[in-house]
């Protein structure tokens, strides 16, 4: 074209695009569209956006270092972060049946002291104030589970204290619940039983527990004298605390765990037990006791070594001899006289031992008191004579001399007799989905059961007409064997023991109850705390005894 200052040139393609012949091309996506260059003014506009953006941070930073420096920096030098920490709540302790025993109330709340406080310990307050710490009982034993995690907070302050602004690094994690064997209105009565027969009789202390025999599980576990959890927890009364630390009873010892006593007759049943599996005598064997035993003195004849009997029984075969308590024949099966060939101390050490007397009791990862069995080599480690002696032997045949145990060994051992030998693990958490014949845990022992079974009869007739006749209820048959230790040279004080099993048809529940350092002359000890536990038991807890019901 003349006179044109531009020249447009069309592309051979463009020849042929034209709406009436488009390809079959997707204008959605594009195809077959001619492209544009981006708009100017899309361009624009975001240089313009950027621009302000820019600009904002530029009056911020002068904002910042111009105009609020000088002020920013002495907060800055003024000011401190200070870590606090955000206290988690510690879990609830529950009883069997979900009653709660210790709880956030706000701070920490316990049950009823009575029976309760040396099973449930108490927590403290570290300097440190971030979390507590369980330092006793239960709250000690399963702290770890209880206490939870504790969650942190950043303040800032400035150089008065106020607060400038705060915020959680890390959040709290609750402690999980603790569900216990315990049935806390069984634990609450045996404490208030121990607690008052010692305040009325004098006795120095006592212990008690029940043992589900199937599983384990702890009923009851009692200790008296006691602290209080609260006042121990909330450390403000600095008068009561002192006289716990200075009470020569010592209520901070847990004696159901720990205490160590003379168990005297209770020990009976374990000497039988091996008697019979050695065959050291047929159970229908019938000994004399006219009162004592009279020892000859090869040396002086006219000088014979007596042991006393506690009365005279007269002709008593194993069962009635486990009944009456006859002292008498278990000096004979234990340590031999004449023609009667006695166990010997060896044996009877294998026995209690067998018994798990002589060891710790793992309660929870607790490892308890071990007590003591009695040998040749420790009477040589503790006294000036080292000869062991047959003496000795009759002595530590009806549980004196230097036998030692401890309330929930003792549980265990008469439990072991009554299931058929099984020497059960204690527990104090409950055992869910447990049937009732289901044996948890524990060691069979290498004992026959026919033999288990004679002494099991020996202890019911000691119900029927023996030393446990105060225990014959008419809705449970009950098996027990009480026992009497003299403590001391002078043999003015006592314990006073029972123990025992129910219901005897098919045992279900152990029980051993101590109670210490009561005078000689009172009659009246533990059998009658038993004795109105079950009466009580029997109008409040009547599900341990009916067969319908499994608490």
């Amino acid at each position: 074209m003349r006179g044109s200052k531009k020249k447009y040139l069309i592309d051979p393609d463009e020849t042929f695009l034209d709406s009436s012949n488009l390809p079959s091309f997707d204008d959605q996506q594009f195809e077959g569209r001619l492209e544009r260059p981006i708009a100017r003014f899309s361009i624009y506009l975001l240089g313009a956006v950027f621009f302000l953006i820019v600009l904002m941070f530029m009056i911020k930073a002068v904002d910042l270092q111009l105009v609020k420096g000088e002020e920013l920096a002495k907060r800055s030098q003024n000011n401190t972060l200070r870590r606090l920490p955000l206290f988690a709540e510690r879990g609830v302790i529950y009883d069997r049946n979900k009653v709660e025993l210790a709880w956030n109330n706000p701070g920490r709340q316990y049950a009823s002291s009575t029976g309760f406080s040396n099973l449930l310990g108490y927590i403290s307050y570290p300097e440190a104030k971030d979390i507590a710490v369980g330092k006793d009982g239960v709250e000690k034993l399963f702290d770890n589970q209880l206490k939870g995690m504790v969650g942190t907070k950043i303040e800032e302050v400035d150089v008065v204290g106020e607060k400038r602004s705060d915020y959680i690094l890390t959040e709290p994690t609750d402690g999980s619940a603790v569900t216990l064997s315990v049935d806390s209105r069984i634990q609450e009565e045996l404490a208030k039983l121990i607690k008052n027969l010692a305040t009325e009789k004098g006795f120095g202390g006592g212990a008690g527990a029940l043992l589900n025999i199937k599983n384990g599980e702890l009923l009851a576990l009692v200790t008296y004298p006691e602290y209080d959890s609260q006042i121990l927890t909330d450390g403000k009364d600095a008068k009561k605390i002192q006289s716990y630390i200075n009470d020569s009873s010592n209520p901070f010892h847990q004696r159901a765990l720990f205490g160590l006593y003379t168990p005297g007759s209770i020990f009976k049943p374990i000497v039988a037990v091996g008697a019979l599996s050695e065959k050291i005598i047929d159970p229908e064997k019938k000994i004399l006791s006219t009162g004592k035993l009279e020892l000859p003195n090869p040396y002086a004849p006219d000088q014979p070594s007596i042991f006393k009997d506690w009365k005279a029984h007269g002709w008593v075969n194993l069962r009635e001899a486990i009944a009456v308590s006859s002292n008498v024949y278990f000096y004979n099966i234990g340590g031999g006289f004449e023609d009667q060939a006695g166990l010997g101390i060896r044996q009877i050490e294998r026995y209690a031992r067998l018994f798990g007397l002589g060891e710790s009791i793992i309660l929870n990862g607790l490892e308890t008191a071990k007590g003591v069995v009695p040998n040749p080599l420790w009477k040589a480690d503790n006294f000036t004579d080292k000869v062991w002696r047959v003496g000795d032997t009759y002595h530590t045949s009806i549980g004196q001399y230097g036998v030692q145990v401890t309330p929930l060994q003792m549980a265990r051992a008469i439990g072991a007799i009554a299931n058929g030998g099984v020497l059960v693990n204690p527990t104090l958490l409950k055992i869910e989905n447990s049937g009732d014949e289901q044996l948890a845990g524990g060691r069979q022992l290498p004992l026959a059961n026919e033999n288990l079974q004679i002494v099991r009869e020996g202890m019911r007739l000691g119900v029927e007409k023996g030393t446990a006749q105060s225990l014959s209820v008419p809705f449970v048959k009950v098996a027990a064997k009480t026992g009497t230790a003299e403590l001391g040279l002078l043999k003015d004080e006592v314990n006073s023991w029972v123990l025992g099993f129910f219901p005897y048809e098919n045992p279900k529940y152990a029980f051993t109850i101590v109670m210490e350092k009561g005078r000689k002359e009172n009659l009246i000890g533990s059998p009658s705390i038993m004795r109105a536990l079950l009466d009580w038991m029997y109008q409040n807890t009547p599900e341990y005894f009916g067969k319908e019901i499994d608490p």
